[in-house]
């Protein structure tokens, strides 16, 4: 995911969510539906029994296991099986997750950690932001503290990676020595299960314009994105601009409920598309919204952003401004495995509310611009400036 610098949304090193420290893409996330007993809706293992081309995997299978001249790891013989029949598929967004890849796709979708609430920057380490009703904002910590000791470790020549584990692993009370300033204090705090701060807003200055940018769809997000418009409509926004400019995607669920928030009793949010058969979703709430929204995309906005995107424009009335989207129409299954492995696999496309299949092909912005990048003499960036961030604030201010 490329860091959008005029955005203001600065990736620092998010101290307690060590787990989280890769950028998911498109082929990873994209539009998932958790599903795990998938053989139970259309077959049973009757029905696999009386499968010759299975039986005779299972001829092979046995007869490598029993015969094979040295010993075999069954695990791993069966795991590079499965692997083989998602490389056969042929589709990108259909693959087979070992442990790891399993374990780092749950955690960045789960939208909880365990932590104490702070952001810390890499090469400072200085505290860059607290988060509310955390541990952290509870001891007292403050924005601009910079560790130096974990219990009686001084951990001053140390870096963030090193500091970051130690308090990860700490599973009862321990107490932070901090620099504030020309001052020393101390914080004594227990890791907590929190809430991934997946989302950034504010009101944009001098106007009455909301600013919501959304970095992932992971379970949680419905819950920061309900306090964050809590907090915007309070403060007197009459237009909101939404930010999925590097979002590739996440929980189908998601970006259902978000689209609830916004859309209308009855309207569509999306379609899925099974070999023909088509299956329509539209909003169940009595929620919605009737201020005008101005929507950011750009090439790397993907998947269940996409449908959002769809959504707040056809069924909302919403300006879409940017670049086109990637154009994942795609949505995907997950079935876990014994073991902690998982595969991932193309179950429909999806449509949009007006029908529109957009794999391979995007969704073209009302307003179709790109930011400009300004250059030194040697060709090195020195600046981005927002085009598309000041194009939505004059169409809201209209």
């Amino acid at each position: 995911m490329v860091n959008n610098k005029s955005r203001g949304f600065n990736l620092i090193w998010i101290l307690s969510i060590v787990v989280v420290t890769s950028i998911i893409s498109a082929l990873t996330t994209g539009v998932i539906v958790y599903n795990n007993n998938k053989i139970t809706n259309k077959l049973t293992y009757g029905d696999l029994a009386k499968d010759e081309n299975l039986n005779q995997f299972l001829e092979v299978y046995a007869n490598i296991v029993t015969e094979y001249y040295q010993d075999v790891n069954k695990k791993e013989l069966l795991e590079k099986a499965i692997a083989g029949m998602m490389d056969y598929l042929g589709d990108d967004y259909s693959s087979f997750l070992n442990n790891t890849d399993t374990d780092n796709l749950f955690d960045q979708l789960s939208g909880e950690y365990k932590g104490i609430g702070v952001s810390i920057d890499n090469s400072t380490k200085a505290i860059t932001k607290v988060y509310k009703n955390t541990p952290a904002s509870k001891a007292g910590i403050q924005v601009g503290d910079i560790i130096i000791g974990f219990n009686e470790i001084d951990t001053s020549a140390m870096n963030a990676s090193d500091i970051v584990d130690l308090i990860k692993k700490s599973d009862d009370y321990f107490t932070l020595k901090l620099t504030r300033g020309d001052i020393n204090v101390t914080a004594t705090l227990k890791n907590e299960n929190i809430i991934s701060p997946n989302i950034d807003y504010k009101i944009i200055e001098n106007t009455n314009i909301g600013y919501l940018y959304i970095q992932t769809f992971s379970n949680t997000l419905d819950v920061q994105i309900r306090e964050a418009l809590t907090e915007l409509e309070n403060s007197g926004i009459t237009s909101l601009i939404i930010d999925v400019r590097n979002n590739t995607g996440g929980y189908l669920d998601a970006a259902t409920k978000v689209a609830n928030m916004f859309l209308t009793k009855g309207k569509r949010i999306y379609s899925l598309d099974y070999k023909g058969e088509l299956t329509h979703f539209d909003d169940e709430t009595e929620e919605h919204r009737e201020y005008n929204i101005a929507v950011l995309v750009n090439e790397s906005t993907a998947s269940a952003s996409e449908i959002l995107a769809a959504a707040l424009k056809e069924s909302y009335g919403a300006q879409i401004i940017g670049e086109t989207t990637f154009g994942k129409g795609k949505v995907q299954q997950t079935m876990k495995l014994e073991g902690g492995t998982m595969v991932k696999y193309t179950s429909s496309y999806w449509n949009t509310p007006n029908g529109n299949c957009i794999d391979g092909k995007g969704i073209v912005p009302d307003y179709l611009l790109s930011n400009e990048v300004l250059t030194d003499e040697n060709g090195t960036i020195t600046e981005l400036i927002d085009k598309q961030l000041e194009k939505a604030i004059e169409v809201l201010s209209q």
